[in-house]
């Protein structure tokens, strides 16, 4: 399918990188001073590379997301990135007053698209995320796993090279997370896109990503990255996939013990 989607792909291969973290440290202010909460990152994301961010709860995964979106800024160090990142919540956070077509029309409004052209463009990413039929459906008639469609559609309606996504599936029944991860994986390959995906779940980031990073309970470090060379199609409960992630699940658990979290 021919859609501007297409020009992340030939676009990609044209520019060194997605993003690029530089010794990113990030500090909040709290009740017993400044509490540091990301150190010293370094971290970089290749043009079409699918890379998962893995870590237990409180490391600074999602601080992190959102410092790589521009919805803040690091308390030290640089990040660059291949034009605007798109991002995805956890929530789909559609309006619920507009049907799941208005809502990508919405981000296409928004970029500058004209009104002669949004309607298509809103088809074939409602095509690309297999939604077809779906245009003038209100939220509410719309399943758990329909709803975070909708919410990757439109992310993908601001064209952007990098797609950030902070744990997406978390809410969804296994069964729908399944499907989804199908899904994004067809997806991604379709288009050529880099992504950067915050997950807690070790066998989700496995059967995603080409490379794992594990942060270090707080302040997050690098404390590890693994390449995943499980061919894909990958499912979730294959041996290979099961045995990466019990080996990156030994050294989570020994970050959470070595910081003394339970």
């Amino acid at each position: 399918m021919a859609t501007a989607l297409a020009k992340a792909a030939e676009g990609a291969a044209s520019t060194e990188h997605a993003a690029r973290i530089e010794h990113v440290s990030k500090s909040f202010a709290g009740p017993a001073g400044q509490q540091l909460v990301l150190d010293d990152i370094t971290l970089d994301v290749a043009p079409g590379e699918f890379v998962t961010l893995l870590g237990a709860s409180g490391c600074g995964k999602s601080t992190l997301l959102n410092l790589v979106a521009g919805l803040d800024k690091p308390t030290a160090g640089r990040i660059t990135t291949d034009g605007r990142p798109a991002l995805m919540f956890q929530e789909h956070a559609l309006f619920p007053w507009l049907t799941a077509g208005k809502n990508i029309e919405l981000a296409l409004k928004l970029r500058g698209v004209p009104k002669s052209e949004r309607r298509g463009r809103t088809e074939e990413l409602l095509e690309l995320v297999r939604l077809q039929g779906s245009y003038g459906k209100r939220v509410h008639e719309l399943s758990g796993g329909m709803r975070q469609r909708v919410a990757l559609a439109r992310a993908l309606a601001q064209d952007s090279q990098l797609l950030l996504m902070d744990e997406p599936f978390a809410a969804l029944d296994a069964i729908t997370r399944d499907v989804l991860h199908d899904e994004l994986t067809r997806i991604w390959a379709e288009t050529g896109l880099s992504v950067l995906f915050v997950t807690h779940n070790v066998r989700e980031a496995v059967r995603l990503a080409q490379r794992v990073v594990l942060l270090s309970s707080r302040p997050g470090r690098v404390a590890r990255e693994w390449r995943v060379e499980i061919p894909q199609p990958r499912r979730i409960e294959d041996a290979p996939v099961a045995e990466l992630s019990l080996e990156i699940t030994e050294v989570l658990r020994g970050e959470i013990r070595r910081h003394g979290q339970h």
